[in-house]
């Protein structure tokens, strides 16, 4: 018997594709109604990656209040601590990935380690946000045991969060080698935007081992990659590295158009922390 899927169907499928595979740079007009919470949380998370914080956390909002299930209800809260992450406010993430963790303890199985892993990979990031290496060590390890279960994007983003934590301790050659295990775990994945943030990490390490040209050639190609997929928040973040590591007039360059990719982030409802704050 022929079967057709359903429009909720489709749906869903072009949304979890905008959030974890081939298409994150579908324009948000074109991202179809969610049919359900699950739902729902895939466009928050694809207009996230795309810069669109107003947007996302009004999904997310609504996730919160409607989702039963406790591991997607712990997902959510994981995301919200994300977008805050992002734009600096480490202590605010904190909340809510803490909040994601007590959640994920009422899940079971396979949604119990993908829940728990994000929220303790999250609550790392955190930590270091706000200078406490040693905390964030702790939490990574805490992962590690649930990445078994968990799916391989949550491992792909351990590796990120170790190659953070260890560049900023000054560990230049392990970060590196986080970043480049991301980048061959994320290359089995569907998703683009895994693999555009694991390059971007390959290249800030690459900066951190002394490789300032090598960095700023690896950090050409993840801006034309963002460029590509509408992924703005990593092309800022590609943009503020290049203004660092490249030639005087090319890193001038960088920092103005780091500074216009934060004006569209500010219009898409996002606030970005001054660095250092």
């Amino acid at each position: 018997m022929q079967t057709t899927a359903s429009p909720a169907d489709i749906g869903s499928e072009i949304l979890v594709s905008t959030a974890f595979g081939l298409t994150p740079g579908l324009a948000a007009t074109e991202l179809p109604e969610p049919a359900d919470p699950l739902s729902r949380w895939y466009r928050a998370v694809a207009l996230g990656g795309q810069g669109r914080y107003a947007a996302a956390r009004a999904d997310l909002l609504i996730s919160a209040r409607t989702a039963t299930d406790p591991g997607l209800r712990s997902l959510v809260e994981s995301t919200r601590g994300s977008l805050l992450r992002q734009l600096g406010d480490h202590a605010g993430a904190a909340a809510f990935d803490g909040r994601a963790a007590a959640m994920a303890l009422g899940a079971t199985g396979a949604a119990r380690a993908e829940a728990l892993a994000d929220a303790y990979t999250g609550l790392a990031a955190d930590a270091l946000g706000t200078g406490r290496l040693a905390l964030a060590r702790t939490l990574l390890g805490r992962v590690r045991p649930l990445l078994t279960d968990a799916p391989p994007r949550a491992e792909v983003r351990w590796h990120w969060v170790r190659a953070e934590t260890a560049l900023a301790g000054g560990e230049a050659a392990p970060a590196l080698r986080d970043a480049r295990a991301a980048v061959a775990l994320a290359a089995a994945l569907p998703s683009v935007r895994h693999q555009v943030k694991s390059a971007l990490l390959v290249a800030a390490a690459t900066a951190a081992t002394g490789d300032l040209a090598g960095s700023a050639e690896l950090a050409l190609r993840v801006d034309a990659d963002c460029r590509e997929n509408a992924l703005l928040p990593l092309r800022w973040a590609t943009a503020m590295l290049r203004s660092g590591v490249a030639e005087p007039a090319a890193a001038r360059a960088a920092a103005a158009e780091a500074a216009d990719h934060g004006a569209r982030l500010r219009a898409f409802g996002g606030d970005i922390a001054p660095l250092g704050a």
